[in-house]
């Protein structure tokens, strides 16, 4: 249950309200509210003289639910903004991994001359195995935020694991939380404990339900900054690496208030079906694609078979704009 307090309530009194009642606070658009635990169906008895407004669910899906907002959340990623009303769908590309100064400044100079303002590259880098290339780590972020500073552009890494998470946050632009990790309680803590957008992305043996509930632990504890990522799930296919659910896209874009993201290179997991599953992602109106883009794929270190060159990019981007021009949305 969401509780939403009389605007005489002040900030004092509302923590002592939520610590009275074992409940989250939490402020919003100069509102003050708070989150009750699970299975609460009515206001209990010590709130009713403070609540002005409440909403009951079903589950644990609150914050993030379209019942509580029914519009979707507009969130800023450095001079660009998706959802709300916007009918933005932002590209945020670049390399799996940062190499080199040499390619992720390649790289940079690409994606500032298409006109487009996101850079992803990790460096902190969740292999499967330990014989993988593990990422530039505290190296990799400081060349990112130099190509902040010399080319303007918004910067995206992942965070592996609850270790380095402070150095993500103090680095990067936005925070991407990845598959492997989003059930780190560590991260998502933290990430609420920040304003900076956070991209979480959904794990290959996720549902749903587990997916939007790692969103409510960082927008339960103030970040409201929340965007989603659907980047395929584990199937009983082997031709693809993953399986995109766009089944699954279209139950959050019903049942959620946050913008969404799809990330058909992990999907995939080659790069020659790329292209056509980010039309079609287009063709769904969504909020982003993230799209893995190499200088040269035959030499990354990390998930050279699903990275496009950039001849390929620059040919996918020109393809999309079309597409997302027929379902009222913008390429940025």
């Amino acid at each position: 249950m969401i509780i939403e307090l009389k605007s005489t309530i002040t900030a004092e009194n509302a923590e002592n309200l939520a610590i009275e009642s074992k409940a989250f606070h939490i402020k919003y658009n100069d509102k003050r509210y708070l989150i009750a635990g699970s299975g609460v169906k009515e206001v209990p008895a010590n709130l009713i003289d403070f609540a002005h407004n409440h909403w009951v669910f079903s589950n644990d899906l609150q914050l993030a639910s379209s019942k509580f907002l029914p519009t979707k959340r507009e969130v800023k990623i450095g001079n660009v903004t998706i959802g709300g009303d916007t009918k933005n769908t932002v590209i945020i590309g670049g390399p799996c991994s940062v190499e080199s100064e040499e390619q992720i400044v390649t790289s940079a100079k690409f994606i500032k001359s298409l006109g487009l303002n996101l850079l992803r590259g990790g460096c902190y880098k969740p292999r499967t195995s330990p014989y993988s290339f593990q990422g530039l780590g505290l190296d990799g972020l400081k060349l990112l935020a130099k190509m902040r500073d010399d080319y303007g552009l918004t910067v995206i890494t992942e965070a592996r694991d609850a270790t380095h998470i402070q150095e993500i946050i103090e680095y990067s632009d936005v925070i991407q939380v990845g598959a492997k990790a989003m059930y780190d309680q560590g991260i998502l803590r933290a990430c609420a404990k920040t304003q900076k957008p956070v991209l979480i992305k959904r794990g290959f043996g996720t549902t749903l339900q587990e997916f939007v509930q790692a969103a409510e632990f960082v927008l339960a504890g103030g970040n409201p900054n929340v965007i989603l990522c659907e980047r395929g799930i584990r199937t009983f296919e082997t031709g693809t690496r993953f399986t995109l659910d766009l089944c699954g896209v279209s139950w959050l874009k019903e049942h959620t208030n946050l913008p969404i993201i799809l990330d058909p290179s992990h999907a995939m997991g080659y790069a020659y079906g790329v292209a056509d599953l980010a039309r079609a992602c287009v063709a769904m109106g969504i909020d982003g694609l993230l799209i893995e883009a190499h200088p040269d794929p035959s030499v990354a270190k990390s998930d050279a078979s699903q990275q496009l060159n950039h001849d390929q990019f620059e040919t996918l981007i020109s393809s999309l704009k079309p597409v997302a021009s027929s379902v009222g949305y913008n390429i940025i």
